[in-house]
């Protein structure tokens, strides 16, 4: 250890590591691999809880997607679409993943669902990029083609920042038809509507689109600590395009409901009010032509994602698709196609104690 290091006590050591940015793992990885004292400071418990605090939401590591049944691009391997935004790279198991075609369904708390929704009976796999574990279910069998399901840490008092071995749960939420042609939302839980929900306040909330058109026609609420289902309104009045809107998990943990329409983009926030009533708030009004390079001013803009408890999301353009915070307005493109049906980020704090040996990491 250099002259100059050991001689700085363990509290500035302690204050200068967890200053490392989160979403450049490396660093963290490459100090922790320099002597014993430094791997026994960063992997403690007590400067593991301090870097989540410091550092709030988990950071985006990669990000999984969806492509449209018409654009499927070539694969060799029957694995998980995962792409990397850092130097982290997905444990992926190398055995065989069977004959299903596998999409991103949902990403919550370390774990990504997978579904295959070709495949009868339906299946499902839970899968934690981290460590590699992978787990498959049985998807419920009264199921119609409206669904949407979700992920979820359920060990008691877990932070969710860097949950990866404790119990999870699947839920699975399905609109069916009855002999009567009424439309009935049922709930199971297990040991997917068709994106990936967002998860505000120990409820679920899933967009539920028309089934004749593409039309946005309200909002499934799901409250877990209750076992119940409702509708919300939504705070635009008319017809709503789908895939012109996102919900969102904001970082004040409200929900939140992004609409772009041309290039303009409109947020709002639902929160409850004294008298026990929840409303919608406009949070803010932005021109997207005036943050994002536009080449194509009349090609549709597209809503496709967000990062549950950040004010994050991520839009498609004519250019590629990128990530815009809604409170800075600093945007990163993070790809160059356009193509894709479901984008979910994969967010997870770096646990050096859940890896091997990172990839990146010095020889």
């Amino acid at each position: 250890m250099p002259p100059l290091v050991s001689a700085l006590p363990d509290e500035l050591l302690e204050e200068i590591f967890l200053r490392l940015p989160p979403d450049e793992a490396e660093h963290l990885v490459r100090a922790s691999l320099a002597n014993k004292f430094w791997l026994g400071l960063l992997s403690g418990a007590r400067f593991r809880g301090r870097y989540r605090e410091f550092h709030g939401a988990p950071p985006m590591l990669g990000f999984l997607y969806s492509c449209h049944w018409n654009s499927h691009p070539k694969i060799e391997d029957n694995i998980p679409h995962f792409v990397p935004t850092t130097k982290f790279r997905a444990c992926i198991p190398d055995d065989d993943w069977g004959d299903w075609e596998y999409d991103a369904w949902d990403c919550r708390h370390g774990r990504v669902l997978l579904g295959d929704a070709g495949y009868k009976p339906m299946t499902l796999t839970v899968w934690d990029p981290m460590t590699g574990c992978r787990r498959e279910l049985d998807a419920p069998v009264l199921v119609d083609k409206s669904y949407g399901a979700a992920v979820l840490c359920v060990a008691s008092g877990c932070d969710h920042s860097t949950c990866h071995a404790g119990p999870f749960q699947v839920v699975f939420i399905a609109l069916n038809k009855t002999d009567a042609h009424d439309c009935v939302a049922q709930a199971w839980v297990t040991l997917p509507v068709t994106v990936p929900p967002v998860f505000v306040q120990d409820t679920l909330h899933f967009k539920l689109r028309s089934c004749v058109d593409d039309r946005l026609v309200g909002i499934l609420k799901y409250d877990m600590s209750t076992n119940c289902l409702s509708l919300i309104d939504m705070p635009l009045v008319g017809p709503v395009i789908a895939d012109d809107v996102i919900l969102m998990a904001m970082e004040d943990d409200s929900l939140g409901f992004a609409h772009v329409g041309g290039l303009i983009l409109n947020l709002w926030s639902r929160h409850m009010g004294s008298d026990g009533v929840a409303s919608w708030t406009q949070r803010t009004v932005i021109n997207i032509n005036d943050i994002l390079p536009i080449r194509n001013p009349k090609k549709r803009l597209r809503l496709i994602g967000s990062m549950e408890g950040t004010d994050i999301i991520f839009m498609t353009t004519d250019l590629g698709i990128y990530k815009i915070n809604l409170k800075s307005l600093q945007w990163k493109k993070v790809w160059e196609g356009e193509k894709f049906q479901v984008f979910i980020p994969y967010m997870s704090f770096y646990n050096s104690q859940e890896r091997v040996t990172p990839s990146d990491a010095p020889h």
